[in-house]
């Protein structure tokens, strides 16, 4: 008799498609972090050239063309100051492959990935995917991850932590500060920090930085995408940056899985806006609703009337 893995069937579908699929065509969609801009018209031009020329129509090599890890090694030097060989960037099916493959070559089963909470969907599920054990961390009052929590929560059985800045699903940006003390947890207790920086570019209070920028080993990865800062959601274009013996265990993953790249809620969603609950992120999301900023204003502000409307109705 055939069955399912256990590692599977302790993974759920995503909160946030749960409510997206829910609501109607007409919806205002709050929900999605699906920026409310179309794709630069030059990536689009570029994207159409290469295709008629049949830049595209094969394989190409599984870390992705050289020309693109250029340009990803010229904007961490650009954005973040970070001097990266284009050799030790793996492009990616989007930012999730990326979390993918870096969580797969660095946790064993039954070792401890911790991770912010509430936090990206991904996090918890991933890390049932590869076997390990999902430890989630609460947030301080700002909604920012304190460094001496995920300290605190590192024990021997610790493989990976994660850090989200800005983080989904709060928009909350870490201080350079705290940054530089995720590092130093990194380097003195030879756990693996992975730093999702998709969000990078929508920064309302504070500024960006990596954790990479202030470590002293090769103890961080980063994971990065093309989705949010240049509304390519659909392009599934990311990568994962880290050291050369890093990249070489990510990409004997990447290259088998992808080869290469290419109630009052309930209230609201019937009224046609799409919010996520809280509690799709994490236990300590309950009692909150995310909201996803990446449209218009004027959307936005005719999605918070229908919600004050709707909130008004069932208190």
């Amino acid at each position: 008799m055939t069955d399912f893995s256990r590692r599977v069937e302790a993974v759920s579908i995503s909160g946030i498609r749960e409510v997206f699929e829910a609501a109607g065509e007409d919806a205002i969609n709050l929900g999605l972090g699906q920026p409310d801009f179309p794709t630069p018209d030059h990536a689009r031009e570029g994207a159409i050239e290469a295709i008629r020329a049949g830049d595209s129509d094969g394989y190409t090599s599984n870390k992705g063309t050289r020309e693109l890890r250029e340009a990803i090694a010229d904007k961490h030097a650009r954005d973040n100051d970070l001097h990266v060989d284009p050799g030790d960037i793996i492009a990616t099916a989007g930012g999730s492959e990326a979390l993918h493959i870096a969580l797969e070559a660095h946790v064993d089963p039954g070792e401890e990935v911790v991770f912010p909470d509430p936090g990206f969907v991904s996090y918890e599920a991933l890390t049932r995917v590869a076997g390990g054990d999902p430890k989630p961390v609460g947030l301080r009052e700002d909604l920012t991850l304190d460094p001496a929590s995920v300290e605190d929560a590192i024990t021997e059985d610790t493989a990976v932590f994660v850090v989200n800045s800005p983080a989904n699903p709060t928009g909350a940006v870490q201080s350079p500060a705290d940054m530089r003390e995720f590092a130093r947890i990194a380097d003195e207790h030879d756990v693996l920090c992975l730093s999702d920086e998709v969000y990078e570019h929508q920064v309302f209070e504070g500024e960006h930085r990596s954790p990479m920028e202030f470590a002293e080993t090769d103890n961080v990865v980063v994971v990065n995408a093309c989705s949010k800062a240049y509304s390519m959601t659909g392009w599934r274009l990311g990568w994962v940056t880290g050291s050369t013996r890093r990249i070489e265990r990510m990409l004997r993953v990447h290259q088998y899985g992808q080869a290469c790249a290419t109630g009052f809620v309930d209230e609201v969603i019937d009224r046609g806006v799409i919010v996520v609950p809280g509690e799709a992120f994490g236990e300590h999301g309950a009692g909150y609703v995310r909201i996803s900023y990446a449209v218009d204003v004027e959307t936005l502000e005719e999605a918070l009337s229908v919600m004050d409307d709707a909130y008004r109705a069932v208190r």
